[in-house]
């Protein structure tokens, strides 16, 4: 497996594996095989190294000497704790954000939204998951703030375990549908330029799933 073009062989290792512990590829305190994904990845022994640590680092996995790396087990009330913080954060990037969103960029989360419902729909979580990163992603990068963007980014490395994952996926479905109406909600708030509003709605919008499935 050859890594995309223009990405550091660290990174994608490092979306290898983080990848693997969003969809439960990986489980709480599972070992991670390092000469495995070397093998699988076609990649040496050094970048794979440097993207364990670095995951290490964002508190997805655990590393003990002479043991090795294992995925980290799932806290409860720490995800809690973090849906907070980045709802917080994320309605002063949205804030900041208002001045800064054309109709091109409003058309184009329009359109994520759309096919967000197609994904929940389908049963398609892993497509959701990586279309609603877009959206979000996509205000945030208009806050022309590169300090709150960096510390959204290291927060949400954190957040990423099972945040889509459900042995009950009719009520996981259910549960982003709701989630994806309050996209549709954000983006209305967008158009009508109502910082409170956003600041406000994307406070929790965060914990409605936490809340619902945890």
């Amino acid at each position: 497996m050859q890594a995309p073009k223009y990405q550091s062989l660290k990174d994608h290792v490092y979306d290898y594996i983080a990848q693997r512990i969003q969809d439960q590829t990986l489980l709480p305190n599972q070992k991670i095989n390092e000469a495995e994904i070397c093998k699988k990845l076609e990649i040496s022994r050094t970048p794979t190294r440097e993207a364990l640590f670095q995951l290490t680092s964002d508190n997805l996995l655990d590393y003990l000497p002479r043991r090795g790396f294992t995925v980290k087990a799932f806290d409860p009330k720490k995800k809690l704790d973090l849906s907070l913080i980045i709802g917080t954060l994320e309605g002063l990037a949205a804030a900041l954000a208002v001045e800064h969103l054309g109709d091109k960029e409003l058309g184009a989360m329009k359109a994520l939204v759309d096919k967000m419902d197609n994904d929940i729909s389908n049963h398609n979580f892993t497509d959701y998951y990586k279309d609603q990163v877009v959206f979000h992603k996509m205000y945030i990068d208009k806050s022309n703030n590169d300090v709150l963007i960096e510390t959204l980014n290291s927060l949400k490395n954190s957040f990423i375990r099972q945040s889509y994952g459900s042995e009950d996926p009719d009520r996981l479905m259910r549960v982003l549908h709701i989630v994806n109406g309050e996209h549709r909600k954000i983006l209305d708030l967008f158009h009508a330029k109502d910082k409170q509003g956003l600041e406000e709605t994307l406070k929790y919008h965060w914990r409605i799933i936490d809340n619902e499935m945890l």
